[in-house]
Protein backbone atom coordinates (compact mmCIF):
# COMPACT_ATOMS: atom_id res chain seq x y z
CA UNK A 1 0.00 0.00 0.00
CA UNK A 2 1.13 3.13 -0.34
CA UNK A 3 3.06 5.07 2.27
CA UNK A 4 2.00 8.17 1.64
CA UNK A 5 -1.74 7.81 0.27
CA UNK A 6 -2.24 5.72 3.58
CA UNK A 7 -1.76 8.40 5.78
CA UNK A 8 -4.94 10.33 6.86
CA UNK A 9 -4.77 14.03 6.02
CA UNK A 10 -5.90 16.18 9.32
CA UNK A 11 -8.51 18.75 8.64
CA UNK A 12 -7.65 21.94 11.07
CA UNK A 13 -10.15 23.47 12.93
CA UNK A 14 -12.10 26.85 10.36
CA UNK A 15 -11.84 24.69 8.13
CA UNK A 16 -14.62 22.89 6.18
CA UNK A 17 -14.69 20.29 3.43
CA UNK A 18 -17.64 19.49 0.81
CA UNK A 19 -17.20 16.02 -0.72
CA UNK A 20 -19.40 15.74 -3.83
CA UNK A 21 -18.17 12.42 -5.72
CA UNK A 22 -15.03 13.07 -7.38
CA UNK A 23 -15.41 17.01 -6.78
CA UNK A 24 -13.87 18.44 -3.31
CA UNK A 25 -13.85 21.72 -1.87
CA UNK A 26 -12.16 22.93 0.54
CA UNK A 27 -12.65 26.41 2.36
CA UNK A 28 -10.74 28.19 5.16
CA UNK A 29 -9.38 31.81 6.04
CA UNK A 30 -7.13 32.07 3.12
CA UNK A 31 -9.42 31.47 0.77
CA UNK A 32 -11.45 28.31 -0.97
CA UNK A 33 -10.52 25.91 -3.68
CA UNK A 34 -12.28 23.39 -6.02
CA UNK A 35 -10.80 20.61 -7.81
CA UNK A 36 -11.97 17.21 -9.38
CA UNK A 37 -10.02 14.34 -8.92
CA UNK A 38 -9.67 10.84 -10.75
CA UNK A 39 -12.90 9.02 -10.20
CA UNK A 40 -11.50 5.97 -8.97
CA UNK A 41 -10.26 7.09 -5.59
CA UNK A 42 -12.84 7.22 -2.64
CA UNK A 43 -12.58 9.90 -0.58
CA UNK A 44 -13.95 9.76 2.83
CA UNK A 45 -14.05 12.26 5.64
CA UNK A 46 -14.08 10.78 9.44
CA UNK A 47 -14.20 13.19 12.04
CA UNK A 48 -11.32 15.80 11.76
CA UNK A 49 -9.52 13.56 9.22
CA UNK A 50 -9.66 13.01 5.64
CA UNK A 51 -9.19 9.52 3.90
CA UNK A 52 -7.99 8.42 0.75
CA UNK A 53 -8.57 4.94 -0.29
CA UNK A 54 -8.36 3.27 -3.25
CA UNK A 55 -10.57 0.39 -5.04
CA UNK A 56 -7.70 -2.37 -6.48
CA UNK A 57 -3.82 -2.78 -5.88
CA UNK A 58 -4.22 -1.95 -10.18
CA UNK A 59 -1.12 -0.52 -11.33
CA UNK A 60 -3.02 2.93 -12.26
CA UNK A 61 -4.91 2.89 -9.17
CA UNK A 62 -1.64 2.88 -7.22
CA UNK A 63 -0.25 5.53 -9.03
CA UNK A 64 -3.36 7.64 -8.47
CA UNK A 65 -3.72 7.07 -4.43
CA UNK A 66 -0.54 9.12 -3.12
CA UNK A 67 -0.91 11.85 -6.13
CA UNK A 68 -4.57 12.05 -4.89
CA UNK A 69 -3.68 12.24 -1.23
CA UNK A 70 -1.27 15.10 -1.74
CA UNK A 71 -3.49 16.98 -4.32
CA UNK A 72 -5.96 17.32 -1.25
CA UNK A 73 -3.31 18.00 1.39
CA UNK A 74 -2.25 20.54 -0.53
CA UNK A 75 -5.41 22.12 -0.77
CA UNK A 76 -6.23 21.94 2.75
CA UNK A 77 -2.53 23.33 3.49
CA UNK A 78 -3.10 26.08 1.04
CA UNK A 79 -6.46 27.38 2.91
CA UNK A 80 -4.82 27.52 6.52
CA UNK A 81 -1.49 28.54 6.05
CA UNK A 82 -0.99 28.96 2.14
CA UNK A 83 2.03 28.75 0.05
CA UNK A 84 4.94 31.39 -1.28
CA UNK A 85 7.09 31.69 -3.63
CA UNK A 86 10.26 34.43 -3.53
CA UNK A 87 11.93 35.22 -6.73
CA UNK A 88 15.31 37.26 -6.73
CA UNK A 89 16.40 39.58 -9.55
CA UNK A 90 19.85 40.41 -10.32
CA UNK A 91 21.55 42.47 -12.97
CA UNK A 92 22.34 46.05 -13.55
CA UNK A 93 18.68 47.95 -14.29
CA UNK A 94 16.97 44.75 -13.67
CA UNK A 95 13.93 45.46 -10.97
CA UNK A 96 10.37 44.75 -10.57
CA UNK A 97 7.19 47.58 -10.30
CA UNK A 98 4.22 46.43 -8.69
CA UNK A 99 0.56 47.38 -10.50
CA UNK A 100 -2.77 46.61 -9.64
CA UNK A 101 -2.73 44.22 -11.93
CA UNK A 102 0.15 42.34 -10.92
CA UNK A 103 3.80 43.10 -11.90
CA UNK A 104 5.72 45.50 -14.26
CA UNK A 105 9.65 44.03 -14.98
CA UNK A 106 12.34 45.67 -16.46
CA UNK A 107 14.81 43.17 -17.76
CA UNK A 108 17.49 44.24 -19.80
CA UNK A 109 15.02 44.09 -22.96
CA UNK A 110 14.27 46.81 -25.27
CA UNK A 111 10.75 46.58 -23.22
CA UNK A 112 8.97 46.81 -19.84
CA UNK A 113 7.31 42.91 -19.12
CA UNK A 114 3.54 43.35 -17.89
CA UNK A 115 2.83 40.10 -16.24
CA UNK A 116 -0.75 40.11 -14.94
CA UNK A 117 -1.40 37.57 -11.80
CA UNK A 118 -4.45 35.29 -12.26
CA UNK A 119 -6.93 35.53 -9.83
CA UNK A 120 -5.83 34.00 -6.15
CA UNK A 121 -2.20 35.24 -6.49
CA UNK A 122 -0.96 37.94 -4.66
CA UNK A 123 2.26 39.38 -6.24
CA UNK A 124 4.80 41.81 -3.63
CA UNK A 125 8.27 43.40 -3.61
CA UNK A 126 9.76 44.33 -0.35
CA UNK A 127 11.98 45.62 -2.78
CA UNK A 128 12.99 46.11 -6.36
CA UNK A 129 14.81 43.73 -6.86
CA UNK A 130 13.08 40.33 -4.59
CA UNK A 131 9.77 39.52 -5.66
CA UNK A 132 7.18 37.57 -3.25
CA UNK A 133 4.64 35.52 -5.24
CA UNK A 134 1.59 34.11 -2.70
CA UNK A 135 -1.49 32.53 -2.82
CA UNK A 136 -3.88 29.21 -1.46
CA UNK A 137 -3.15 27.45 -4.83
CA UNK A 138 0.23 25.59 -4.78
CA UNK A 139 -0.17 25.04 -8.53
CA UNK A 140 -0.99 28.44 -9.43
CA UNK A 141 2.25 30.31 -7.60
CA UNK A 142 4.82 28.03 -8.93
CA UNK A 143 3.20 28.43 -12.18
CA UNK A 144 3.54 32.01 -11.94
CA UNK A 145 6.61 32.12 -10.60
CA UNK A 146 7.86 29.79 -12.87
CA UNK A 147 6.31 32.02 -15.82
CA UNK A 148 8.31 34.99 -13.73
CA UNK A 149 11.76 33.42 -14.08
CA UNK A 150 10.91 31.85 -17.61
CA UNK A 151 11.33 35.66 -18.63
CA UNK A 152 15.13 36.27 -18.30
CA UNK A 153 16.47 32.86 -16.50
CA UNK A 154 19.63 33.11 -14.44
CA UNK A 155 22.54 33.04 -17.14
CA UNK A 156 25.89 31.23 -16.17
CA UNK A 157 28.56 33.62 -16.82
CA UNK A 158 27.39 36.55 -14.80
CA UNK A 159 24.53 35.07 -12.98
CA UNK A 160 22.02 37.89 -14.16
CA UNK A 161 18.62 36.94 -14.50
CA UNK A 162 15.92 35.90 -12.44
CA UNK A 163 16.07 32.90 -10.24
CA UNK A 164 14.23 31.65 -6.69
CA UNK A 165 15.51 32.57 -3.49
CA UNK A 166 17.93 30.01 -2.37
CA UNK A 167 18.61 28.80 -5.76
CA UNK A 168 22.68 27.89 -6.90
CA UNK A 169 23.61 29.19 -10.33
CA UNK A 170 26.25 27.72 -11.50
CA UNK A 171 29.15 29.85 -12.83
CA UNK A 172 31.28 29.49 -15.57
CA UNK A 173 34.56 30.63 -16.57
CA UNK A 174 34.63 33.52 -18.72
CA UNK A 175 37.16 33.34 -21.23
CA UNK A 176 41.20 33.13 -20.84
CA UNK A 177 42.01 36.43 -21.71
CA UNK A 178 44.73 36.79 -23.76
CA UNK A 179 48.24 35.37 -24.16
Amino acid sequence: MSRIGKRPIPVPAGVTVAIDGSKVSVKGPKGELTRVLPTDMIISQEGSELLVKRPSDEERHKALHGLTRTLVANMVEGVTTGFKKVLEITGVGYKAEMKPYGALLSLGFSHQIEYKAPDGVKISATNPTTVVIEGASKELVGQSAAEIRSFRKPEPYKGKGVKYQGEVVRRKAGKAGGK
